[in-house]
């Protein structure tokens, strides 16, 4: 793996806006590829979390939410590091368990890495949307925009429709501002237990992701005007 920094990437700062996610760019206040998503979910989707809630009861649902979360970050951090040929040390035990984690996620997923262009990397979409993506680079031969993904147990493809959704965001994003042609997006996932999984959206498949995700701006931007 190599790097080529070859295209200079935004600063920008993240608020809260009516308890949503906002990126600061450019002067512009733009909601989150999360956030857009979030508000737009399936009915059905919906319906499944307040169910999972509520069998768990909402202390441990939200304990489990936070975990996750705390996970999640310092699996980026080592992740991080490793591609900034850092070094990162995170001795709690939730730490230890994502330092592992990404572990699996060096030996089993970024071998095809060939070429990286930059790390939490903010794109935007003037007027529409911002976001962070982990990694955008070269992997198996093709531009890609590539996140990593911590999960507390293994994910069915079906599963994780959002997720390649993100990707095409991403992508549509990076290629309206700098003139690319990405035309591929990864997922690199661990879970608490070890288990790496690797998936991957391109194609036609990854054009329909793209109009999805379109759809779901729009229908975002309808409920805000209501």
């Amino acid at each position: 793996m190599k790097w080529n920094k070859k295209f200079n990437y935004p600063s920008s700062t993240r608020a809260l806006i009516n308890g949503r996610r906002h990126y600061s760019i450019d002067n512009s206040k733009l909601p989150s590829v999360t956030t857009i998503l979030g508000q737009t979910q399936p009915e059905e989707k919906r319906k499944a979390l307040e169910a999972w809630k509520a069998r768990l009861g909402a202390r441990q649902a939200d304990r489990q939410r936070d975990l996750a979360a705390m996970r999640g970050t310092s699996m980026h951090t080592y992740l991080e590091a490793y591609l900034r040929g850092s070094g990162h040390l995170d001795l709690t035990s939730v730490g230890k368990e994502a330092g592992l984690m990404a572990k699996k996620v060096i030996e089993s997923g970024l071998g095809d890495l060939e070429e990286l262009w930059g790390l939490e990397v903010t794109v935007y979409y003037p007027d529409l949307y911002a976001g962070a993506t982990d990694v955008v680079g070269i992997y198996s031969n093709k531009d890609s925009i590539v996140d990593f993904k911590q999960t507390n147990k293994p994910k069915k493809r079906e599963w994780i429709e959002d997720y390649f959704l993100q990707l095409g965001a991403y992508a549509m994003a990076h290629n309206h501002i700098y003139d690319t042609k990405i035309n591929q997006g990864v997922i690199l996932m661990c879970s608490k237990d070890g288990f790496f999984q690797k998936f991957v959206v391109d194609g036609k498949e990854f054009v329909q992701c793209q109009w999805e995700f379109l759809r779901r701006v729009d229908k975002y931007y309808s409920q805000l005007n209501k």
